[in-house]
């Protein structure tokens, strides 16, 4: 006679199997004992419908919470996912190479390579004896590697240095020339300017030249020395804390505040030349836009510094550059210089720009350089689709320098666009709206590959919009190149 296990569980076990009609009894016992461990039942439980539909209930609890956690698990997986691409990111920014250049591998391509290399070693390993005539080689001298002639115009300085005990008798019949580079260490004079004075005759007064125009009124630096520390500092990018230590090894101490005054001074004095170079960028018809930040020291703040922003804008045609300082990023800077401006303006994706759209007169123009950005840090996310972008991205590029190189015009460039550029465009395009990050899609909205494609269909009009006009850029980049002046003067 078999033993009868007569404990609280057994008989709820008994008693749901009479209860469920389908006899799977192993889910039944799966659940059964998940819902007996965490109920703690104890003997004096009553076991009766009433009973058996609270346990259901809490059973199905137990489902529904697990169901989040899972999804809350997931979620935070996805954003594990996004923060170690970001910290990636900014490691590569921080210490690896910035080089967005993409060189594509081709399996095709390598493929022939090594087909090539195994047939020549194939070509190497048969060799026979060949006999057969050859013109002789020409005896001419070939042309040594030669330095380049040093500058014409520069001033020569003779030296002649004759032989010691040259026997007496001997005649010249020729000269060995040798020409070096040479410095002069750079000099600070002063220039004194001596005005005789005349008494008139009869009495009638005294007369003195005119003292000529100097820089600064009742200053004295002379235009050389100032046109020097402008171009130290904002072309060579020479702080002027250096410019002072070069001034003293030439035996000049001059003080902090005397040769900044020098160059507030002179910027008082080329404040046309700067209006008029304004005035030129905004009567023209197509210009590129772009800001940089730049730490301005704070007055109210003893050493401290704050944030400003350089505001500027490029005009391709001309390469004429203008740049105006403002405290902030907001849409006041572009507003104001552009307020009279029509044609086509050239930006990245920042939100001030967008205003423009819709003024009359004026056609907004995207940076191909910043969608490509955008794929390049994506491809520890998504390699395969990052890659794929890239490539067709440097498609266009390699038209762009196709056009440069054969130095086509403006009407020839166009033209080029049009037969190589844009099928590359609609290919591209469709590609992305295949792969937009929407509602069952594979592709994550949050994620940097997701990020990218959205950014590209966003901007798509203004991305094609260079396709329309050779005289358009497909990119930002020479207004960025600009920039870098500014990056340079802080070291």
């Amino acid at each position: 006679m078999k033993k009868s296990f007569d404990n609280p569980a057994t008989k709820y076990f008994k008693y749901c199997k009479k209860q469920l009609k389908n006899n799977d009894f192993s889910h039944l016992r799966a659940v059964f004992l998940c819902i007996y461990s965490h109920m703690q039942i104890r003997e004096n439980i009553e076991f009766n419908q009433e009973n058996f539909q609270l346990l259901i209930k809490k059973n199905q609890e137990l489902i529904e919470e697990n169901n989040r956690l899972e999804q809350m698990f997931s979620e935070l997986r996805e954003k594990y996912k996004l923060t170690k691409y970001d910290l990636d990111y900014l490691k590569r920014q921080m210490y690896g190479r910035k080089s967005e250049r993409f060189v594509p591998l081709d399996p095709g391509q390598l493929k022939l390579e090594l087909e090539q290399m195994a047939e020549a070693m194939q070509q190497e390993q048969e060799t026979e004896k060949v006999e057969y005539e050859r013109k002789k080689a020409s005896k001419e001298k070939k042309p040594g590697h030669s330095r380049l002639p040093l500058p014409s115009h520069l001033r020569r300085e003779e030296t002649i240095i004759e032989p010691e005990n040259l026997v007496e008798g001997s005649k010249k019949i020729g000269e060995e020339i040798t020409e070096i580079l040479e410095y002069k260490k750079a000099e600070i004079y002063v220039k004194k300017f001596i005005r005789p004075k005349y008494a008139l005759p009869k009495e009638e007064g005294i007369k003195v030249a005119a003292l000529p125009s100097l820089p600064i009124p009742k200053g004295n630096a002379g235009p050389g020395l100032i046109s020097h520390i402008l171009i130290s500092k904002y072309a060579d990018h020479l702080p002027l804390y250096r410019q002072k230590q070069q001034f003293r090894r030439l035996g000049i101490d001059i003080s902090d505040k005397t040769i900044g005054g020098w160059v507030g001074a002179a910027g008082e004095l080329l404040l046309p030349l700067y209006e008029s170079l304004m005035a030129r960028v905004m009567q023209s018809d197509y210009i590129q836009a772009d800001e940089t930040p730049i730490k301005v020291l704070d007055k109210s703040k003893n050493g401290d510094t704050h944030k400003g922003y350089y505001w500027v804008y490029y005009f391709p045609i001309d390469k004429l550059v203008c740049f105006q300082y403002r405290k902030g990023r907001g849409r006041e800077g572009p507003k104001e210089f552009l307020n009279y401006f029509q044609g086509a303006l050239q930006a990245d994706g920042w939100q001030v720009y967008d205003k423009f759209e819709k003024r009359k007169g004026i056609r907004l123009l995207g940076c191909m350089a910043h969608a490509r950005r955008k794929f390049d840090e994506s491809k520890d996310n998504d390699k395969v689709m990052a890659e794929y972008a890239l490539a067709e991205i440097q498609e266009l590029y390699e038209v762009e320098r196709k056009a440069r190189e054969e130095d086509l015009s403006y009407e020839e460039r166009k033209t080029l666009r049009q037969e190589e550029s844009l099928p590359v465009m609609k290919r591209l395009k469709e590609w992305l709206l295949e792969n937009a990050p929407v509602q069952g899609s594979k592709v994550l909205p949050q994620s940097k590959i997701g990020k990218a494609i959205s950014y590209s269909l966003k901007m798509w009009y203004r991305l094609e919009r260079y396709l329309d006009d050779g005289r358009y850029e497909i990119d930002n980049n020479l207004v960025e190149n600009s920039i870098r002046a500014i990056a340079l003067g802080y070291a």
